[in-house]
């Protein structure tokens, strides 16, 4: 009964809320300041208010510490390291955010800035959680644990270092980054109840309920955007949840649309340095298939879609 609980008050606090930090956004002129050299359609874009992470990060957050305070679950090591990630994460992509709002333009952050925060609470977090936990990682379908000593911090600065960056370049599209993500945490959902983390379990879905709240204002054409503050945050507590329930490998096939925006830049940047070419009409992905004549929204439906395909597939092979 208290998820169901915790879910409804979470989803009701953002859907109140949120108008009211669309106003103030407004008033005190935080809007999205869309690139020059982006797509003709999204300029009008421009002024819309971003940094509505803010709200589907602090909600979930006060409302899963007052239920420890109540009692009904635990504050332990690995819900610790969640909500650090969510809030330190989130913390790091609003002080781009800031800087973008204030300046106007969409430099912020400078790229080795913005890595090396990310790559510090990477570290932060490995240490933390290596204090309590086995440095392994479990190989589903043959079902056998792997130890990997000190090379698990080097996968665990990767999974930290590329979701943050994978989640936040998805964030491109009305309601794209948000739905993917509710599609993308369901299946940790199971895993944690699976594993008895019913605390991991308890905060996802507080997480999910005010990412369907945000959703309600982020759709097509959205009224407000995550900015940095959400996409920075929503990546670093899908990274901690692989790793704090053992499906690193499993983290790649469920959030591969994450996986594919990324590597869509990679492959884009990287042929175009050597040959002055493009192979696709614009990166990230997205943005290719709205060029290809496809309209946002189906964009982003076939990509939750898509996303929902390997969630599924990924469910099924973390349960065999």
């Amino acid at each position: 009964m208290i998820y169901i609980i915790g879910f409804l008050v979470t989803l009701v606090f953002v859907v109140l809320i949120m108008p009211k930090m669309i106003d103030f956004l407004h008033k005190i002129k935080f809007g999205q300041t869309e690139r020059e050299e982006g797509l003709d359609s999204h300029k009008k874009k421009n002024g819309t208010p971003t940094m509505g992470g803010i709200v589907f990060i602090v909600v979930p957050v006060i409302v899963f510490l007052l239920s420890c305070l109540a009692g009904w679950v635990e504050l332990n090591l690995n819900a610790w390291i969640l909500i650090l990630a969510y809030v330190g994460y989130g913390l790091i992509g609003f002080i781009d955010d800031y800087i973008i709002v204030v300046k106007k333009d969409n430099t912020g952050l400078k790229p080795k800035t913005k890595f090396l925060l990310q790559s510090i609470l990477a570290v932060v977090f490995f240490l933390l959680y290596q204090s309590n936990s086995e440095l392994s990682i479990w190989i589903p379908i043959w079902n056998h644990t792997i130890s990997l000593g000190f090379l698990y911090f080097i996968l665990v600065f990767i999974m930290f270092t590329a979701e943050t960056n994978a989640v936040n370049l998805t964030d491109g599209l009305d309601g794209l980054c948000a739905g993917q993500m509710i599609i993308a945490l369901l299946p940790f959902v199971v895993f944690a109840f699976i594993q008895d983390f019913n605390n991991v379990a308890y905060l996802l879905l507080l997480v999910i309920a005010a990412l369907l709240g945000y959703l309600k204002f982020n759709k097509h054409p959205a009224q407000i955007f995550m900015g940095d503050t959400g996409s920075l945050a929503l990546g670093g507590i899908f990274a901690a949840t692989g790793m704090i329930l053992k499906q690193e490998i499993l983290l790649v096939l469920i959030g591969l649309v994450f996986v594919c925006e990324t590597l869509s830049v990679i492959i884009q940047v990287t042929y175009y340095r050597k040959t002055k070419k493009r192979i696709f009409k614009m990166a990230p992905l997205h943005h290719h298939f709205e060029l290809s004549g496809w309209s946002e929204t189906q964009v982003v439906t076939r990509f939750w879609l898509f996303g929902a395909i390997c969630a599924v597939i990924g469910l099924l092979i973390g349960v065999m």
